[in-house]
């Protein structure tokens, strides 16, 4: 990222929260690509973990700055929609608008699973026991790339 376009960032989005996909690390170079090629407009998150990290949900029509693993600020979305329900109840158009390539619902929970079991998210959660399940209460983000910071260049 150029020094300008931190400056723009700064005076324009500074007010702005940060969101974040996943952890520091590959997957979310790669979630983080996807949000601004346009393929990802939605996310799901743990209920549980904004109840632990005392963050409020977000809400539709509030705008968050994206940064990358290294927290350099990427791009800003508009949160579009937030609805909470049961793991069960996520749908294959939310799983497929995740821009992760999911084409079944079953690979969709395989790879969530995998990312909320992992030991990054049980450390976070302060539980080593953490599991999911159907009943596991999830919050479905929909959201649009309002847009990239100019000069940001992928890692």
């Amino acid at each position: 990222m150029t020094s300008s376009s931190e400056s723009a960032l700064s005076q324009e989005h500074a007010s702005l929260p940060r969101v974040e996909f996943g952890f520091p690390g590959p997957l979310r170079e790669e979630l983080v690509a996807a949000v601004l090629q346009g393929r990802k407009t939605a996310t799901t998150s743990l209920l549980r973990e904004y109840r632990h990290d005392g963050e409020p949900l977000p809400e539709a029509g509030s705008r968050a700055v994206v940064i990358d693993s290294a927290a350099t600020p990427v791009g800003v979305v508009e949160i579009t929609d937030v609805r909470v329900v049961a793991l069960s109840e996520v749908d294959l158009a939310h799983a497929r608008d995740e821009g992760e390539g999911h084409e079944s619902l079953a690979s969709w929970r395989s790879a969530h699973e995998e990312f909320w079991h992992s030991p990054e998210m049980r450390t976070a959660l302060g539980d080593p026991e953490f599991t999911v399940d159907d009943a596991t209460e999830v919050v479905l983000e929909r959201f649009r790339l309002i847009e990239g910071i100019p000069g940001y260049r992928p890692r």
